[in-house]
Order: C-alpha cells, then sequence, then structure tokens
C-alpha cells in the first residue's frame, strides 16, 4: 500500500464543487471514477480545499491509497488521459501514509478577478466577475489592510458555516488592477465557507463608495454577516496555490 499526491488542476464551471454531492458531478467524483478504473481498485480522494460550485483551481491538492504497482509518478501522465479537457493532474508523488493534507500547517492563496470595464469580454465571462460600475482601487487596498492577521471572521462566511471556530489568520491581501482586471489575492492558514468570495463583495462595496474603508473594523467587530459586504459570484475566484509549511512532512 502506498498513499500518493496529486497537484489537480480544474475549470470548476461544469462541477458543483469539489466534495462528493449525491446525482450531481463534482470534482471528486470524476477524480474517483477514472482512479478507479486507471488502478483497477476503489479509489477515494482526499482533498486538501473544498472549493465551491464554480470556483477554479491552479493546484488544490488531494492525496489517495493504492495498491497499483504503478510508479506515483507515472500516475499524473496516465490519469491525464483519461480525465477530462476540464480537469487535469499537475503532479503525482509518493507521501508517507500518515501524511492527511487537511492536518499540515499550510497557507492557502486565492486570487478574485474582476473585469472592471463599460462593457463584458466574452473570453473572460468564466473566470471573471464583471461590473461597469468604476472601482476605487485605492480605497479597496485601504480597506484590505484591516483584513490582516488573525480575527474572527464570522461577519465574512455564510451563515451556513459549520466550524468549531471562525477565528482564521490572513497573512496577505492585496488589491492590484491590470487595464481592466482587478485582482484581489488572499493568503492564509484557512477560510471559511464563501470566506473570500464575501471579502471580494465587500471590497466592491468600497470601491463603489458605498462603504469606508476603516468600517471593516466595525463589520469584523460585528461578527454578523449581514453587516459585511454580498457574496461575489463563484465565476472570479480561483485557489491558485497551495503551499505546505514543512517539507519533510510530504517527504517520500
Amino acid at each position: 500500500m502506498k498513499r500518493v499526491m496529486i497537484t489537480v488542476a480544474y475549470d470548476g464551471t461544469n462541477y458543483h464543487g469539489w466534495q462528493l454531492q449525491p446525482n450531481v458531478i463534482t470534482i471528486e467524483s470524476v477524480l474517483n471514477d477514472n482512479l478507479s478504473a486507471l488502478l483497477k481498485e476503489d479509489i477515494r480522494v482526499i482533498g486538501a480545499s473544498r472549493t465551491d460550485t464554480g470556483v477554479h483551481a491552479l493546484g488544490n491538492i488531494a492525496v489517495f491509497d493504492t495498491q497499483a504497482r504503478m510508479p506515483a509518478e507515472k500516475i499524473s501522465y496516465a490519469l491525464n488521459q483519461r480525465l477530462p479537457e476540464d480537469i487535469r493532474i499537475q503532479s503525482s508523488r509518493e507521501v508517507p501514509l500518515d501524511f492527511h493534507p487537511r492536518k499540515q500547517d499550510s497557507r492557502k492563496t486565492y486570487e478574485y478577478k474582476i473585469l472592471n470595464s463599460d462593457f463584458p469580454m466574452p473570453v473572460l465571462r468564466l473566470y471573471t466577475y464583471f461590473t461597469y460600475v468604476p472601482l476605487d482601487v485605492g480605497l479597496m487596498r485601504r480597506a484590505a489592510r484591516y483584513l490582516k492577521g488573525e480575527h474572527d471572521f464570522k461577519s465574512f462566511c455564510s451563515i451556513h458555516t459549520i466550524a468549531e471556530t471562525t477565528v482564521r489568520t490572513i497573512f496577505d491581501v492585496d488589491v492590484e488592477k491590470s487595464g481592466d482586471i482587478i485582482t484581489i489575492r488572499v493568503k492564509g492558514s484557512g477560510f471559511l465557507y464563501n470566506m473570500v468570495r464575501i471579502i471580494a463583495g465587500t471590497l466592491m462595496e468600497v470601491g463603489r463608495g458605498n462603504l469606508d474603508p476603516e468600517e471593516i473594523i466595525d463589520i469584523l467587530a460585528a461578527c454578523d454577516r449581514r453587516k459585511a459586504g454580498p457574496t461575489a459570484p463563484a465565476c472570479g475566484l480561483t485557489l491558485v496555490q497551495y503551499d505546505f509549511l514543512q517539507a519533510d512532512a510530504i517527504a517520500e
């Protein structure tokens, strides 16, 4: 028996998120089905980040156990021959049998992209949120600074969140603009349900002039979802990077 870690990139448009759900197609269900067919045994992956419906990823992480003799590093090549074009394995490698991706000290980086122009651009519609209302990036950047550090993010998570605590640590939040594309980049040790999308929606309210940047302080203190901005649509969100801090935890 060996445990294999795979790095998975996907366009989440056609999927009901990562996690297995009855009667719908998810990233996890597609991986399970294709790995089982490839390795001729029942395979069940364990994902590091359970992205929501319509959210994309450049490098989500998953592990699975197998008795197959195929070398771990070759599985990515073989699996990509079976997967649909909107899911691709970027790498595969053997890790210790006790390695669990959700129990490691890690850093996740998400990006939320906004197309801020007079008219939509069809080729960007699946990967950005479009708004023609001008957004003040300077105000958004000022507001983002108040989100850094350890806070209770209850105001920035869905009311349907099931978590032992809503306290999370954000290491960096940045807002950049290149041409008509505004990118909100958030790095943290972990995120609550819809947290990044609510952060994006709230920062856009600041950019529109509907909230002052300093109101972020009061929104955090309120611990009330109704105080924050709307949940931004999923299409603009991508999990861009997943880093494990202890290299020896994944050493073969």
